[in-house]
């Protein structure tokens, strides 16, 4: 089984997402780091009674908005901690479904085919693309959506890199890994692995804020 000490911790230190967003609604989606910033599930292209999938879905403010509008909302997450706490809060919304799995093993497990996988600075991030291109292919039904965001590069520091997660009673943090490249670099990985239409973009980031955020989207191919 997979060691979840890194995530648990992260999920411990992270505050919950708020009741309430800047428009007054208890749920939304949100792709960036910033509050009320940037795209929202229209990204993903869905209709209606779609079936989704989160990788890495955390304490669940995104999957369920998107329970919320009627589709079928697949979650994995790895860690006990941040499950639970999407338990706590989302638990009773219908067509919500969780599963601690890590996400490559669920993926290569699962039987379900998906209208779009997505993934918000989540287990995309932090999986090799050479292993998790793949298997997201084999689990997305023709045309579907792949999409993804996460930190831009940092410049010069491409494909694998260390992740820090600090913990309070420790001074050496726990490190995780994360796989970070350029906007080309992202629409050639999609297009060696067979999706079509890839595009790479950075959002630029809220007035006051150097760092903004990269949203990547490729389709499934069709028949």
């Amino acid at each position: 089984m997979t060691d979840t000490t890194a995530w648990d911790t992260y999920a411990r230190r992270k505050p919950g997402r708020r009741e309430k967003n800047a428009k007054g609604e208890s749920t939304w989606f949100n792709w960036t780091q910033y509050p009320d910033h940037g795209p929202g599930i229209e990204v993903l292209s869905v209709s209606e009674e779609a079936s989704v999938l989160e990788l890495g879905c955390g304490t669940g403010g995104n999957l369920a908005h998107v329970a919320t509008l009627g589709h079928r909302a697949v979650g994995v997450d790895v860690s006990p901690v941040q499950l639970s706490a999407a338990r706590e809060r989302w638990g009773d919304l219908p067509g919500l479904e969780l599963h601690q799995r890590g996400a490559l093993a669920f993926l290569s497990e699962t039987a379900d085919r998906f209208d779009a996988v997505f993934s918000v600075f989540g287990a995309v991030w932090f999986t090799d693309p050479a292993q998790m291109l793949p298997a997201v292919r084999q689990v997305l039904k023709p045309g579907g959506v792949l999409a993804l965001s996460q930190r831009p590069a940092v410049e010069g520091c491409y494909g694998c890199q260390a992740s820090y997660i600090n913990q309070a009673d420790d001074p050496n943090p726990l490190v995780v890994k994360r796989w970070d490249y350029t906007t080309d670099a992202w629409t050639a990985l999609l297009d060696l692995h067979g999706f079509q239409a890839p595009m790479a973009v950075e959002i630029t980031p809220p007035e006051g804020w150097k760092t903004g955020t990269l949203l990547v989207r490729a389709l499934a191919p069709t028949l």
